[in-house]
């Protein structure tokens, strides 16, 4: 298959599925589903290359787990398609979509044994019900159910996807054109994942696992006079601020590193970096709610937040339940998994001195657990 380039199409955002995660990032034990539907076609060895398309903030993250090319997708599966193509160099190319995520391997080498055979090879799946159309009854023999992969001569398809019409898939835009189609047999296992309750004919699927994943957080501001001091997204009642980029809050921009930590989502500064206006003098809270909707559609429940804020001044004991309290209800989680502890540096180094402040923060995720819907 070295003639052959594999793409697989993920850059839905999943409406239909009804849930706060993406149906590709749910985990299946400890890996997201994408990346298992993209190792099974790996295993079966001999593609020239595999291309992932997904939404460009997906795509950053999905860069950190394995190294195919990676394609950001469009507003459409075929502009995502039009997409990927454009980097596709081989005869062939078999697509297919992450949403049909348990195809047997069978069913593939059916596909690519079929090579050469048309301009596109289809697996279909005959019609086993009683049909109509528009109150007439048809002849279900005459009917298929088209699944995906679908296997198609490149430059053919290339030339398909120019046409201004939207296609549902491959096989109909190569028709289209007027050229051959060969169908082989499909597999019942091949079920596309749309809605949670289609979770219940996916097999491969496995549980998540029930492990934790720990994120370390660590930040430091220096002070600055005539501006507003903000802790835990919490006004302290000083005459000065955080000498940074945005509103300066040292003790989320710590928890969100915790955070992305846990989540191997890399860190504050990849995702909201200081040369951006888009984020000068923002509220931090505002990142923090970002960072959690980021961490949640791609498969995380926030467990526990404890953190360390190291200050010779302000006196914060007063403010520690607000704080507490904020950053509880900005995280969706009970005030009691959230621990908050301040201290001093007993007067040493520029703590001491009382020239700014340093947090420590600490935070745990587990996977979310799909098989409890």
């Amino acid at each position: 298959m070295s003639d052959t380039t594999l793409i697989l199409l993920g850059a839905g955002n999943s409406t239909r599925f009804g849930t706060t995660v993406k149906k590709q990032w749910l985990t299946s034990h400890d890996i997201p589903l994408w990346l298992q539907v993209a190792e099974h076609f790996e295993r079966m060895g001999g593609f020239k290359e595999i291309i992932i398309v997904s939404s460009a903030e997906d795509v950053t993250l999905m860069q950190r787990f394995a190294s195919y090319r990676f394609i950001v997708g469009g507003e459409s599966r075929q502009a995502s398609l039009t997409h990927a193509l454009q980097a596709v160099e081989t005869p062939y190319v078999l697509v297919s979509d992450i949403a049909r995520c348990c195809i047997p391997t069978s069913m593939i080498e059916r596909i690519m044994d079929a090579k050469g055979v048309a301009s596109c090879i289809v697996p279909t799946l005959p019609a086993t019900d009683t049909l109509y159309l528009e109150g007439n009854p048809i002849d279900r023999e005459q009917v298929r159910q088209i699944q995906t992969p679908q296997l198609s001569v490149t430059h053919i398809l290339k030339q398909a996807l120019t046409q201004e019409r939207l296609f549902s898939d491959e096989s109909s835009a190569i028709a289209s054109l007027g050229e051959s189609i060969h169908f082989v047999e499909g597999s019942p296992n091949a079920h596309k994942l749309t809605r949670i309750s289609d979770l219940a004919h996916l097999p491969c699927i496995q549980p998540p696992s029930n492990q934790s994943r720990v994120g370390f957080g660590l930040d430091t501001h220096p002070f600055e006079s005539g501006k507003p001091m903000r802790l835990c997204g919490v006004t302290i009642d000083v005459p000065y601020g955080f000498k940074a980029h945005s509103d300066g809050d040292v003790a989320i921009h710590a928890l969100i590193d915790a955070l992305l930590g846990a989540a191997g989502m890399g860190d504050i500064g990849e995702l909201y970096p200081d040369t951006d206006n888009t984020y000068s003098a923002i509220d931090s809270t505002k990142l923090l709610s970002d960072t959690i909707r980021r961490i949640k559609t791609h498969g995380f429940v926030i467990g526990n937040v404890d953190m360390t804020i190291v200050a010779q001044a302000p006196k914060l004991l007063p403010y520690r339940d607000t704080m507490q309290t904020t950053l509880a209800s900005l995280l969706g989680i009970r005030q009691h998994c959230v621990n908050i502890k301040a201290t001093t540096s007993e007067k040493l180094g520029f703590i001491g001195r009382k020239e700014g402040v340093t947090v420590h923060a600490v935070a745990t995720l587990t996977y979310f657990n799909w098989k409890a819907l």
